[in-house]
């Protein structure tokens, strides 16, 4: 032992600073455990009733207060929510749940939150027991980083290969973009059955100018399809195939905007997506399609904005390109074959699905041009009311797996857009007993097999 009067001195004081910071930690977690009781009891369903789990992996914060957001905007819209950090559950939490949604963020260069290093260690390093589990991810990054969404992307990958289905593609948002935030704020809608109205960061819109609506399938058994067309006022937009169209809706206090796949190009001087009407319970028309299809005159202005949609942008033209969808789902593959038009390409094989042949072959003159031309390679339509086919899109998958592998082989991207509920989970399934699950999995972490569902 020293009797330097100085030594101790500096001892004490150290001693002291350690105190302080644990004071400060504990201080800091409590008011941090109190704020998020308050929270919880703002959000407390009815008693028996389940809560949608919404977990969080956040680093400064961002993705903590994104969870509470999801979670509100669920209660506000009658689906319970609770919250959790991701790194306190198990795996077992998790499949117990049925259902997640998770805000995960990256820090650094494609490491996980600090809270998330025990969870990493312990459990993702091997697959877990997952089957049944079904989940939506929005991860976090920055792009000037190298390793973008790294964590995040480490997730969903474990996820997967732990047998959990995603609800639909991962979200990835860069550097806080608030479109980004807005595509996973109108996909809890699609999880939830209920429209979520209100926009936590509403956008910049442009002026835009419906110049044409045409009515795609009238006879149809199912509800009507529309497609719309504006014109630009005052600005010149540019786009590529794949991006979403982000269309402000009238009223006040404002409801919120909706997204529709963009079907055209710049180079048609206009913008073009299909709707399709929707009709509530009570008869009446849905907010957004039927202010679109009824409401809506033609020469009429509204607020729209083209959102950049990269998991969703089609390869080089060199790339053999699969498109797969249906009903409305067209519209979001129609921009990739038009795209290739006029020039050599890879080859583009699109199957579509709808109802009926009579009423519901969308743009059939334009398919039928394409075939002639040489844009599309080859088309398989088919069409589940018709008594001498009542096949779905997923069928044509099962019955052409040979020529679908072969063309996976030469390098084929898979682009799938349409319905979440129904299409895109057969389809799924078809691809994975024509390719196998691991190589479509492997499809998906290269990016050769990208959605757009809803």
């Amino acid at each position: 032992m020293t009797s330097d009067p100085v030594r101790w001195l500096w001892a004490g004081a150290a001693v002291a600073l350690w105190l302080i910071i644990v004071a400060v930690v504990a201080w800091r977690r409590a008011r941090a455990r109190r704020a998020a009781s308050s929270r919880a009891s703002a959000l407390a369903p009815a008693e028996g009733t389940d809560a949608l789990l919404v977990a969080f992996a956040s680093q400064t914060g961002q993705a903590e207060e994104l969870a509470w957001m999801t979670a509100s905007s669920l209660s506000e819209a009658g689906v319970p929510g609770r919250v959790a950090l991701l790194g306190d559950l198990e795996p077992e939490d998790l499949r117990a749940a049925g259902r997640v949604l998770i805000v995960a963020s990256t820090t650094g260069e494609g490491d996980g939150p600090d809270a998330m290093s025990w969870f990493a260690r312990k459990h993702m390093t091997e697959p877990a027991e997952l089957s049944g589990l079904s989940y939506a991810l929005l991860a976090l990054g920055d792009r000037t980083y190298a390793d973008f969404c790294g964590f995040g992307r480490a997730l969903d990958l474990w996820l997967r290969r732990s047998g959990a289905t995603p609800l639909f593609d991962r979200g990835e948002v860069d550097n806080g973009d608030a479109g980004a935030i807005r595509h996973w704020q109108h996909q809890l809608g699609v999880v939830t059955g209920h429209a979520v109205q209100a926009d936590w960061t509403p956008p910049a819109f442009d002026r835009w100018r419906l110049v044409d609506r045409t009515h795609l399938n009238p006879g149809s058994p199912g509800g009507e399809a529309w497609l719309l067309a504006f014109e630009p006022v005052g600005h010149a937009p540019d786009w590529v195939a794949g991006d979403i169209a982000e269309i402000g809706l009238p009223g006040e206090p404002s409801p919120g905007s909706r997204e529709y796949s963009v079907a055209s190009l710049p180079s048609d001087g206009r913008v073009e997506f299909i709707v399709r009407l929707m009709t509530r319970p009570d008869g009446s028309s849905g907010l957004a399609s039927g202010w679109l299809t009824r409401d809506l005159a033609v020469g009429d202005a509204v607020d729209m904005r083209i959102r950049t949609n990269r998991s969703f942008h089609g390869p080089a033209p060199e790339t053999p390109l699969i498109l797969i969808g249906n009903g409305t789902g067209l519209a979001g593959l129609r921009a990739h074959w038009r795209a290739r038009a006029g020039a050599s390409h890879g080859g583009v094989w699109l199957m579509f699905g709808e109802r009926t042949a009579a009423h519901d072959a969308f743009l059939d003159a334009e398919l039928r041009a394409a075939l002639v031309s040489g844009a599309l390679t080859r088309l398989d339509r088919v069409f589940s009311r018709d008594a001498g086919d009542g096949r779905y899109v997923q069928d044509v998958i099962a019955q052409n797996a040979d020529e679908l592998a072969a063309w996976i082989d030469r390098g084929a991207v898979i682009l799938v857009c349409g319905s979440l509920e129904g299409m895109s989970a057969g389809v799924h399934a078809a691809l994975e007993a024509a390719l196998g699950a691991d190589r479509l999995l492997e499809l998906s972490e290269t990016g050769r097999y990208r959605r757009d569902v809803y």
